[in-house]
């Protein structure tokens, strides 16, 4: 009996097998097909079927799935189908999330769409995985420069003013300020100058999806990923000890544009001063 039953048991495996290789062949066909009719949603239909049933033809199928995402994304678009547009990218990346190509094409559509500072984070994503992607870079370039306001590249090449900066942090650093909390870091040149004067503990908030990943890569740049922790946060939302284990001893910031009266950085300060700077004795 024992034996009987184990080769029930594996008759019954063999033709759940062959069953699940006679669909995936009907499936591609399917696909074949309604591709050279021009049909482009069966289609990918099909093919996320066929890739959730075989994820080892993942190789095998990836260049004419991508096609096939992409034309089919362009009519969504056409038709303003727009959450069933990120819908497919959506899928898409679960079953490479690691594309760049993929990656690029989500952000163009954000970006078309008025989604810059999303669209931004796909670009970068994209550069991340092949640094020698050209349309990616171009692309990533592009978006920043709606993102980054013109007087952020005046100020960091203000060579005077980062000097004064950097002495004014200097000075409250060895007057006793260990722990620093930067608002609205930017670049992160405030958090770097903070450590470099020797503050034991530096945090840095940054609201823009683009310049906290700009700030991520100039501190890993600068090697000091260790030494500074950056959140994607607004300051009114930082948290003790969720995002920051105590009151910091010092708060910079050099949002100074129109931001002072449109993004509330009045509101933040007077946040930061209340609750995450350590109140005088």
């Amino acid at each position: 009996m024992p034996n009987s039953n184990a080769k029930l048991h594996s008759n019954h495996r063999g033709g759940r097998e062959a069953s699940r290789r006679e669909l995936v062949s009907r499936s591609l066909q399917s696909a074949q097909h309604c591709l050279e009719n021009q049909d482009f949603g069966t289609a990918y239909a099909h093919y996320l079927l066929v890739l959730n049933l075989a994820p080892e033809l993942k190789t095998t199928v990836k260049e004419t799935f991508q096609f096939t995402l992409f034309k089919w994304a362009e009519e969504l678009d056409s038709l303003a189908r727009i959450q069933d547009l990120f819908n497919c990218y959506e899928q898409a990346l679960e079953l490479y999330p690691n594309d760049e190509v993929i990656c690029n094409s989500m952000g163009e559509h954000l970006f078309r769409m008025g989604f810059r500072d999303e669209a931004a984070g796909y670009f970068h994503k994209a550069v991340k995985l092949n640094p020698d992607f050209a349309d990616a870079k171009e692309n990533f370039y592009r978006v920043a420069n709606w993102l980054v306001e013109r007087w952020h590249f005046i100020m960091l090449n203000d060579a005077k003013r980062n000097l004064t900066y950097l002495k004014a942090i200097e000075n409250a650093v060895h007057s006793g300020s260990k722990s620093v909390l930067d608002i609205g870091t930017g670049t992160g040149i405030l958090s770097m100058f903070a450590k470099k004067v020797g503050a034991s503990f530096v945090y840095a908030c940054e609201l823009s999806k683009t310049m906290y990943e700009l700030a991520r890569d100039v501190v890993a740049a600068n090697n000091l990923e260790r030494e500074i922790k950056l959140l994607h946060l607004r300051s009114l939302d930082i948290e003790i000890p969720k995002h920051i284990p105590e009151r910091v001893s010092l708060v910079v910031t050099e949002t100074v544009d129109a931001g002072l009266f449109g993004e509330g950085i009045v509101e933040s300060l007077i946040h930061a001063w209340e609750h995450l700077l350590l109140q005088p004795k």
